[in-house]
């Protein structure tokens, strides 16, 4: 009878198990795509969309923000194809907009919300008169699905749609096929500079499109209750849209969302967390943000345009779409951790800029919709040193004549130029004294302007002409420095003293970038284990904000948690810019963060979930906390595959190898490592 019951206990553990396995959810189920896209809280949108390429498919909203997209609106105006997510200005993208209505013709009234729902890849709405859209988005081609009540309905699309007024142009041409060819040019993020997109669009049926110019009207059948629009995107030409068209002409709307899955899931699959189930979900949702940009611009053979206009070969694949001054600090970071090989494209996309034509925004001829590419000799360096290839002999003059153009004339610009002084030393070892000691001529600005606190203007966003930022804030924007910097602020006591006055004060920005790695530098301090307390401050508890993306320090500041998987997520006027504030939530989830990009060296923290698996490649990183507990953010002792290393940094080589990270945590601060804390330091460059 016990050997009975045993064999009957097994055997529903085993069932239970399987169940369990069976319904244990996945990546992409764990991701709130919504999280962000509601007021000024990210700008972000629950596009149907494919890991690093430009297609994304959304509403857009009456009334818009940035991304063409608002949560709470219901009024709808019809289906755009692209967005850059979560950048500044007044955003950017919206091009080729699709509306069904019903009746003759389309009355230009909106279309009314009355539900949707939507994850990694696909968005789904249902509309008042019982219009029914279903969108999915795998690569460089999506698809449309719409299903009708009987009665007179069609689609109109408008090819001369995009955000702000920033459409240029657009030239096509329409087969016996009714498949649609053409190139659309828009201005850039920002409106600096213009980038195209080649399309290809075509409906089931060859049904023909009716029209004049950039307006045109698609009668269906009275009976027809599904229609299916199918639309290619390519970087390089029209052909290649349409053979993208034609390779997916038979692929339904459930093989392309279940495509996309794949491949969001085989992204996100990259690091997996085990933890509090909100936190988890909360981690996805940030996660699947750094993974939008930037887009791969390459067709299969390997042909791309540079942003010279012209088309050029490949052996790997090739991206544009860049904001480096915003996420060079994060998102670049944590891709390169992900997804080494993947990197090593990106890297090559890179110094591809100074070989076809490197712009601080955009130029005329941008691949793929664009911000900005500020810093972009910081990334090389940063990736040279970790031991990717980046072509530096065919980009040597081109690096040297963009150093002409770095700006010494604000104070702000003065200390990222000076930043980009010493990559330029590391990157030019023959040229390395000339460099450096540009790069050290910040002293001079920073005694000048950065010094002295009790002058009137020192709150006051974008004084002395300075971006987004405050002088308290730029003022810790020396990297490349630290230990210089402690000895301008009067030694290190001086230095603890004033980033306590900065942080308990509230003059922090975190609604930009400028400041973003200010935390790591108590790790310079006097209180290393202040920045182990901050940053999990930082990422999960309230805050209290003074200033604003809108260059204002506000009179009533914003009090709650800055990473919430709301639709009204981060900081008011905060921007994702990115991946980039995902990012930072991604890396101090795995308590690392690099201090200096360009120096492969990454600060210890304790991470937020008690066990974390990083699949880099062919190398698996396991990251433990030992006394994991919410209340013991400090770090008691790390030790790496066994052995007590006695410090707070790792070298990307101990974490490329992969193998097993162990940090022990305590609910009270220690001394440990603090004897042996790496700080960078212009005279140590190596």
């Amino acid at each position: 009878m016990k050997k009975y019951l045993r064999q009957l206990s097994t055997s529903f553990l085993m069932t239970f198990t399987s169940v369990v396995s069976l319904y244990a959810q996945t990546k992409t189920e764990l991701t709130n795509v919504f999280l962000g896209s509601s007021g000024d809280h990210g700008q972000l949108s629950p596009a149907a969309s494919s890991p690093f390429h430009q297609m994304s498919i959304a509403p857009q909203t009456y009334p818009t923000l940035h991304m063409g997209y608002e949560h709470l609106a219901k009024e709808i105006l019809g289906f755009t194809h692209n967005r850059f997510e979560g950048v500044g200005c007044k955003g950017s993208g919206g091009l080729i907009l699709v509306k069904p209505f019903l009746g003759h013709q389309d009355d230009g009234k909106p279309l009314i919300k009355e539900q949707e729902k939507a994850g990694p890849g696909y968005y789904d709405i249902a509309l008042k008169g019982r219009i029914k859209a279903q969108f999915a988005v795998h690569e460089n081609f999506g698809i449309h699905q719409y299903t009708f009540p009987e009665g007179e309905k069609g689609l109109t699309l408008d090819l001369a749609h995009a955000f702000n007024g920033a459409f240029v142009s657009n030239t096509y041409n329409m087969g016996k096929n009714g498949i649609i060819k053409g190139t659309v040019r828009s201005k850039t993020t920002c409106g600096v500079g213009i980038y195209s997109i080649h399309y290809a669009i075509a409906v089931a049926n060859n049904i023909q499109w009716k029209g004049a110019g950039n307006l045109l009207t698609l009668q269906l059948d009275n009976q027809t209750q599904k229609v299916t629009l199918r639309i290619a995107f390519s970087a390089v030409s029209t052909d290649y849209a349409e053979a993208t068209l034609k390779d997916n002409s038979t692929k339904t709307y459930a093989h392309v969302k279940a495509a996309s899955d794949h491949r969001w899931e085989t992204y996100l699959s990259g690091i997996t967390v085990k933890g509090d189930p909100y936190r988890e979900k909360l981690f996805y949702s940030l996660l699947y943000r750094t993974l939008q940009s930037p887009y791969q611009i390459n067709e299969s053979d390997g042909r791309y345009r540079g942003t010279d206009g012209q088309i050029h070969q490949s052996k790997g694949n090739r991206y544009h779409g860049w904001a480096i001054w915003d996420n060079y600090k994060t998102q670049l970071p944590l891709l390169e951790l992900l997804y080494p090989q993947q990197y090593q494209d990106i890297v090559s996309s890179v110094s591809d800029l100074y070989r076809y034509g490197k712009f601080d925004f955009a130029g005329q001829n941008e691949p793929a919709n664009s911000v900005r590419t500020e810093h972009a000799a910081v990334v090389l360096l940063d990736a040279s040193k970790k031991g990717y290839d980046i072509h530096l002999s065919d980009i040597r003059d081109s690096l040297v004549r963009d150093t002409m153009r770095f700006d010494f004339s604000k104070p702000d610009k003065y200390l990222e130029a000076a930043y980009d002084m010493w990559a330029m030393a590391g990157l030019l070892p023959a040229d390395r004294k000339h460099y450096l000691d540009r790069a050290s001529s910040y002293t001079g600005i920073w005694l000048k302007e950065f010094k002295d606190l009790a002058r009137p203007d020192v709150d006051r966003m974008s004084a002395r002409n300075m971006y987004q930022g405050t002088v308290r804030q730029y003022r810790w924007n020396v990297p490349f420095d630290m230990q210089g910097l402690v000895n301008l602020a009067g030694g290190k006591e001086a230095f603890t003293t004033q980033l306590d006055d900065f942080f308990d004060h509230h003059y922090f920005n975190r609604a930009n970038e400028p400041d973003i790695q200010s935390p790591t530098s108590y790790y310079a301090s006097s209180k290393p284990s202040r920045y182990q307390s901050l940053v999990r401050e930082l990422a999960l508890d309230t805050v209290i904000q003074y200033y604003f993306n809108d260059n204002s320090r506000g009179i009533d500041p914003f009090i709650d948690r800055i990473y919430k998987n709301q639709p009204k997520a981060f900081v008011r006027t905060m921007d994702d810019d990115a991946g980039a504030m995902s990012g930072w939530f991604i890396l101090t989830a795995l308590g690392l963060h690099q201090p200096l990009v360009g120096q492969p060296i990454y600060y210890v923290s304790v991470p937020l979930f008690p066990e974390t698996v990083i699949q880099r490649g062919g190398h698996k990183l396991k990251i433990k906390v030992l006394n994991y507990n919410d209340n013991n953010k400090y770090v008691k002792r790390i030790l790496l595959n066994g052995r007590d290393i006695n410090r707070l940094w790792l070298h990307h080589d101990e974490l490329r190898k992969g193998g097993l990270l162990e940090v022990e945590a305590s609910p009270e601060a220690s001394t440990y490592g603090a004897e042996n804390i790496w700080v960078s330091s212009l005279k140590d460059l190596d």
